[in-house]
């Protein structure tokens, strides 16, 4: 047998419960012709245009269909033998289009302490910290990543980012609930407006997998709070469309991923009609949580909006599945430059070794390593924060020791709303008349030619400083 298997991803998945479909937002097409009435809501009972349809639960208006064209052959979903054995333990009467259907793995999430425990053995200070939460940022963890989380050991990388400890429970002094002040530039509700030429678009609230560390805890898994409602959206749209200097969105959230086809594709086409907007982005952790959602209709849909980019968040080498692997394939198929976003965590991916399996892995499955942030300090996550010095022996275990491309940049995102600061080890070593003296990724000293130049002249009055505060 092969090392994974696959399965049609065609495959017809039950419907959405109806609540779970208005918390996510899911739209469908009513399929009627024009004239018609929608069943169900008599205030949309009205005549249509030929050429448009009505998406019933959402109220929006979008350009009806083309006529079908002939159905490509139906592209597989690997699977993966980690993932296989999980299922044939847990899931072994959930069929193939169900697993391989994202609205399943959604409706599916493991919510609570009863669900965890169903799969994983808890340790005391797990089922402790569970029972003691409230509000934001609940448990969320969808059955395919749960497939990668060690039923086991408690401090394995992946269950730790997304299992809550009590540690949770403890703020420290410098910690808050919104750390960046993105409210503070938020001109209409969800939309963060702290670059010169660019926007973050919060479009929504919900992820598919709860972060312990998220840095918009206050907003995830919050019901009610950054609802991908038409009106919070055309507000956001209204700033955008009045400030030309805007030429850059972001979708973020929540992980606009969790968005229907439909209302994604309603949300670009709108983006791509503000003359202005040259690039739109789209932040999510989709195709490490949920592979499944990236289907050769989201694909289709998304290649239409070019030029299009998307951030990933990977965490750990662990990740990489084959099926994280295809999902990022069939984006990259699409022409859609794919970046990474890596948050540096204590006892997680604090290693040399680890960042560097984790981003020449990435390099093999075609994304970029983009950022490595320096983990927020978010209201109860100080368990998770390294030292800033532990963020540059990373990149300088990195840089010259493997590609270019597989090292990304450390910054810090400032407290306070100071945007995000990029950091790199000290390889200027110094001046010696007119000759710069730098230092190699092997500790070796080097010159170049500067004459005249001033670069260098102060690190030695800093190393002396440095060390006379050390003495005292």
């Amino acid at each position: 047998m092969n090392e994974h298997t696959s399965f049609d991803e065609n495959a017809e998945p039950p419907s959405p419960g109806t609540a779970v479909a208005d918390l996510l937002g899911e739209v469908r097409p009513s399929g009627r012709a024009a004239g018609t009435a929608v069943p169900g809501n008599s205030r949309l009972a009205v005549t249509l245009p030929e050429q448009t349809s009505i998406f019933e639960d959402s109220g929006i208006v979008l350009p009806a269909a083309r006529p079908a064209r002939a159905a490509s052959p139906a592209p597989r979903f690997v699977v993966g033998p980690q993932t296989r054995r999980f299922r044939k333990r847990f899931y072994a009467d959930v069929p193939d289009g169900q697993w391989n259907s994202w609205t399943w793995q959604l409706r599916n999430r493991i919510r609570d302490r009863e669900g965890l425990e169903r799969l994983i053995e808890l340790s005391m200070d797990e089922r402790r910290a569970i029972e003691l939460h409230s509000g934001s940022l609940p448990v969320s963890i969808t059955p395919y990543y749960a497939s990668l989380i060690d039923p086991v050991n408690p401090l394995q990388p992946l269950r730790r980012s997304v299992v809550m400890v009590s540690d949770e429970h403890v703020t420290s002094p410098d910690e808050s609930i919104d750390p960046l002040a993105e409210d503070e530039d938020s001109p209409v509700p969800g939309l963060v407006h702290r670059y010169p030429d660019r926007v973050l678009f919060l479009v929504t609230g919900i992820c598919a997998v709860y972060c312990r560390y998220c840095t918009r805890s206050r907003h995830v898994g919050v019901p009610g709070d950054l609802q991908c409602t038409t009106s919070r959206w055309n507000q956001a749209l209204s700033y955008i469309e009045s400030h030309p200097e805007v030429r850059d969105v972001l979708l973020s959230g929540g992980d606009p991923l969790t968005l229907s086809d439909e209302k994604l594709a309603w949300l670009l086409s709108r983006l791509r009609r503000i003359p202005h907007v040259e690039i739109v982005r789209i932040g999510t952790k989709a195709p490490v949580v949920m592979p499944q959602r990236i289907t050769t209709n989201l694909v289709r849909m998304l290649r239409k909006y070019h030029p299009l980019w998307i951030s990933i968040h990977f965490t750990h080498p662990d990740e990489l599945t084959p099926e994280a692997a295809a999902a990022c394939g069939r984006l990259a198929d699409a022409g859609i430059p794919l970046g990474s976003q890596t948050v540096l965590l204590k006892d997680i991916n604090d290693d040399v070794a680890v960042m560097k399996r984790l981003f020449q892995g990435l390099m093999k499955i075609r994304v970029k390593p983009y950022y490595l942030y320096q983990c927020d300090p978010v209201r109860g996550t100080a368990h998770f924060r390294t030292s800033v010095e532990k963020g540059l022996e990373i990149i300088r275990g990195l840089r010259g020791h493997t590609s270019g491309y597989a090292v990304p940049t450390y910054v810090i995102d400032a407290p306070g709303g100071g945007g995000k600061i990029p950091l790199l080890p000290d390889y200027l070593a110094g001046r010696d008349g007119g000759d710069l003296l730098l230092r190699n990724f092997e500790g070796n000293l080097y010159r170049y030619p500067d004459p005249g130049g001033a670069v260098g002249s102060d690190v030695e009055d800093r190393e002396r400083d440095a060390a006379e505060a050390a003495l005292k």
